[in-house]
């Protein structure tokens, strides 16, 4: 790539040349285009085209010349058909019999035989709007010659008749002169109106159009064999027929009166099965034609059924439709629109069937209105019946063949729940005795869970275990309307859930799900206990804390589950804090109780962080106790735990020089320095403050001296909180004196100056926080 010439000269002769190949490119598109014109129109003079570069314009055109052409051959089309109208509506009356004729033959005569000429000249777009005007002035013809000379015929007959003619005239018309692309198309809009105007002419009434409009369909369909486009058109007819055919099947007040219309939508169904078995890509026909099938025959039985049956039967009609899928005689497209049809049906079914249930099981939620009441009857007065739950579980069968079938997992996902929700309710609506739902609906659960546990798919398991919550969790309601029943179904459904998270080849979160399970349900079991027993409910929390106490005694023998287990045993500890409130003395009780659980579990060493919780649990306890005793000086009890407690950990900061301070001074100090804070706080005197204040400087400046973090931290938090305290009615005191905008103000320049030096000050707080760090 080496050349002689410098780089700024070479780079300008590489502009120019550039410059030079784009302006012949310009002249060639011109040239070309010249061409194309010529050649498309042999009669007209070529337009005159400037032999050179071509000249860029200055701005690009709007509209292209045969987008402007069409624009106004159109305009002209309407203003002429227009007129003919207005002649005709408005005119005709003040010329004779020959007149009327004479002008509208020769008219129409010009209309039609100008586009001859005009193709002949190649203007086919004029021609097309000449012979549009030319159609409609035949329809213009037609209206002329009944309103003149026939005017005592039947109008829709008349009107059937020479929609026919018209379709003839035009179909004859358009095949003539076939560069014309409006008048077969035209023929077959008016070839739609015949069969329908002539059956509303001969009988009145709904399955007469129906039957009208599904022959025009045939040949509708007949006419797609040859022209792609008719399928539209058949298909907005078949539409129609259908649409007649299901209103009146769904209206029939019997059995007899649904026969017609069953034909009707039998008939329908044959031709959408033939359409796709013709057509490969037709398979939306034989779906609309199955789904026709089954509704015609399931309007013949509809009449004398409820409603949940009525939906039970279509369901069955449409079961055999699923086999499709494996016919292999069948075109694909047929086999495809049958089995996507009866699919649609069982799905609708199915979420009809399961709208139904829902009410009926969320019923229980009555119980919670008066637990123990025993009222829940043996069957819902409102339920919808077994067919509901029947119809479920078909649903669930169809599915699960279909999941096996297509080797699909999703359709093996929908048949576990359809079948969860099949059985559950079916015990509920079965006028079963209570007991024998309760068994029934945990027998269901149960199996849910064991699917949970052993199923090896993924979407399998999840299906079930959503399943088996809900159906513990309506079961569990619905027990709370008697004492037998609560315990019977909470300790089953509490051993099912320990042996599901007992069963080590089952997946981890499903055995943590089952593992809390199995504490909720132990948690709920103790509380009844304390109902049962008539104790006051500060009472209850005694054996509650059971359950933290058997889980801090297993610890690792729980394996994979000892995380989930603990968490949700210290929830059922803070249920029992929470029951235990309402009296100081059983409060002081459940705390120590509680701190001793966690002193206990801290003894492994994963559980060394439970010690603080001991250590606040049993300083709780205290304090709640000494406030029981109406103890106001808080110091008299705390100075003798706190020196003590600071001996022993200068003790250990000498054994051991690397320990924390926290958990060498931390204890010590926080028992008597908190403690006496809230004291302070309360303490409308001047003395306690200042010796709390004194006793944090000190505290504070000692931490700073010996660089440790706990006292210096402690002291200096308690030290600016007992300042607060001191300042507080002095603020209060100047912010009432000030106006009102001085707050607003000053907060704004504060916000300014922190703004202003941000990144300094979050330096100087980077800083201080390695500098804490550092302590020990």
């Amino acid at each position: 790539m080496n050349t002689p010439l410098p780089p700024a000269e070479e780079l300008a002769l590489i502009d120019r040349e550039l410059a030079q190949l784009d302006a012949r490119r310009l002249y060639l598109l011109g040239r070309r285009d010249w061409l194309l014109r010529l050649l498309h129109q042999p009669g007209s003079a070529p337009a005159p085209v400037r032999w050179g570069p071509a000249a860029p314009t200055g701005s690009a055109k709007e509209a292209s010349a045969p987008s402007a052409q069409n624009v106004l051959l159109t305009l002209g089309a309407v203003l002429l058909a227009v007129a003919a109208l207005a002649f005709t509506l408005v005119s005709w009356g003040s010329m004779g019999i020959a007149g009327r004729s004479a002008v509208l033959a020769a008219v129409t005569a010009a209309a039609l035989g100008a586009p001859v000429l005009l193709l002949r000249r190649g203007l086919r777009s004029t021609a097309e709007s000449v012979a549009a005007v030319g159609l409609l002035l035949t329809v213009l013809d037609a209206y002329a010659l009944y309103a003149v000379g026939m005017p005592d015929l039947d109008g829709t007959g008349y009107a059937a008749g020479a929609a026919a003619v018209l379709a003839a005239v035009w179909a004859g018309y358009g095949s003539g002169l076939r560069k014309l692309r409006i008048p077969l198309p035209a023929a077959v809009l008016a070839a739609q109106f015949p069969l329908p105007l002539a059956a509303l002419a001969v009988q009145p009434g709904p399955l007469q159009l129906g039957w009208a409009l599904l022959a025009t369909a045939v040949l509708d369909a007949a006419l797609a064999l040859r022209v792609r486009w008719a399928a539209a058109v058949a298909a907005v007819a078949a539409s129609g027929a259908l649409l007649i055919g299901v209103a009146q099947s769904w209206s029939a007040g019997s059995a007899a009166a649904g026969v017609a219309p069953a034909a009707l939508l039998l008939a329908g169904a044959a031709l959408g099965v033939a359409a796709a078995w013709r057509e490969p890509r037709a398979s939306a026909a034989a779906l609309v034609g199955a789904l026709a099938a089954v509704a015609g025959l399931g309007g013949v039985v509809r009449p004398g059924l409820d409603p949940a049956w009525a939906a039970l039967v279509h369901l069955l009609l449409a079961l055999p439709l699923l086999a499709a899928v494996r016919d292999s005689a069948l075109p694909a497209a047929v086999r495809r629109g049958l089995a996507r049809a009866g699919a649609a049906v069982v799905a609708l079914v199915a979420v009809a069937a399961a709208s139904a249930v829902v009410p009926t099981l969320m019923a229980r939620l009555r119980v919670l209105g008066e637990v123990w009441a025993a009222t829940t009857p043996g069957r819902d007065p409102y339920g919808p019946g077994a067919a509901v739950p029947l119809a479920l579980l078909i649903s669930a069968g169809a599915a699960w063949w279909l999941s096996r079938a297509l080797s699909r997992p999703e359709p093996a996902v929908v048949a576990v729940v359809l079948g969860w929700a099949g059985l559950f309710s079916a015990a509920a609506l079965s006028g079963l005795p209570v007991a024998a739902v309760f068994a029934a609906q945990l027998a269901v659960t149960g199996a849910a869970g064991v699917l949970a546990l052993r199923s090896p798919a993924r979407g399998i398991r999840i299906a079930a275990g959503v399943c088996a919550l809900a159906g513990a969790a309506n079961v569990s309601l619905g027990a709370l309307d008697g004492r037998t029943a609560t315990f019977a179904v909470w300790g089953l459904l509490g051993a099912g859930c320990a042996a599901g998270a007992a069963y080590g080849p089952a997946p981890r979160p499903v055995r943590s799900s089952a593992a809390v399970g199995a504490v909720g349900y132990a948690t709920g079991v103790l509380v009844a206990v304390g109902a049962v027993s008539d104790l006051a409910v500060v009472w209850w929390a005694l054996p509650v804390l059971a359950v933290p106490a058997l889980a801090a005694a297993l610890g690792p023998r729980l394996g994979g589950v000892r995380l989930p287990v603990e968490i949700a045993a210290a929830v059922a500890g803070l249920l029992a804090l929470g029951l235990s409130a309402g009296r100081a003395g059983t409060l002081a009780l459940v705390l120590a109780l509680a701190g001793v659980v966690c002193a206990g579990a801290a003894v492994r060493p994963d559980r060394r962080v439970l010690g603080w919780a001991a250590g606040a649990l049993f300083a709780a306890a205290t304090w709640v106790r000494l406030a029981e005793a109406g103890v106001t000086a808080p110091e008299a009890y705390t100075l003798p735990v706190t020196v003590p407690a600071l001996v022993v950990g200068l003790l250990r900061r000498r054994r051991d020089p690397q320990a924390s301070s926290w958990a060498a001074y931390g204890p010590g100090l926080a028992a008597t320095l908190l403690p006496s804070l809230l004291a302070a706080w309360g303490d409308p005197g001047w003395l306690r403050p200042l010796l709390l204040g004194a006793a944090a400087l000190a505290v504070t400046l000692a931490g700073a001296q010996r660089r440790l973090q706990a006292p210096l931290l402690l002291g200096g938090a308690v030290l600016a909180a007992v300042a607060l305290h001191e300042l507080a009615p002095y603020v209060v005191q100047v912010a009432g004196a000030l106006p009102r905008w001085v707050p607003p103000a000053l907060a704004g320049l504060l916000l300014l100056a922190v703004g202003a030096t941000y990144e300094r000050r979050l330096r100087d707080a980077r800083r201080l926080r390695a500098a804490i760090g550092r302590l020990r």
